[in-house]
């Protein structure tokens, strides 16, 4: 895969981690995608028989994919791991997500100074409609691995 060792170097573990491949990558934006597992964690209690994707996993697909890969990329050191950390998201949310649903997200970065990425996302289905947008913030620490 072209962009594996950008995947290898996500900070999450697989039960928590909301990447699967990434079809589009350079400075200025990234195209990813997901898809929703159905024996997911989180889909046993929300909502029993009738699952439903919490805003709140959207919300961190679309950080992964759109903050944190890029971020990923524009540091550009294969030699340091990274801890990201998420400063701010307003997020509109137009659609549900689904169990077994896959998703793309496009990111385009607003800006990436100190440290400090800005990006505008969107979250799509299959047939390219909006499931939500935001403005994301975050702050990519490096750390030097020993």
């Amino acid at each position: 895969m072209k962009y594996q060792y950008i995947l290898d170097r996500l900070p999450y573990k697989s039960s928590f981690r909301f990447v699967d491949e990434i079809s589009f990558l350079d400075p200025d934006k990234v195209i990813g995608h997901y898809t929703l597992r159905a024996d997911a964690f989180f889909y046993a209690d929300h909502f029993p028989g009738n699952p439903v994707t919490p805003g709140a996993i959207v919300t961190e697909i679309m950080a992964q994919i759109g903050v944190v890969v890029l971020g990923i990329f524009l540091l550009d050191d294969s030699t340091e791991s990274v801890f990201p950390l998420l400063t701010s998201a307003d997020v509109s949310f137009l659609k549900m997500v689904l169990p077994g649903q896959k998703v793309t997200v496009i990111s385009e970065k607003v800006y990436f100074r100190f440290s400090k990425l800005k990006c505008k996302i969107v979250m799509q289905d299959e047939g390219g409609e909006p499931i939500a947008r935001g403005v994301f913030a975050g702050m990519i620490i490096k750390n030097r691995i020993s």
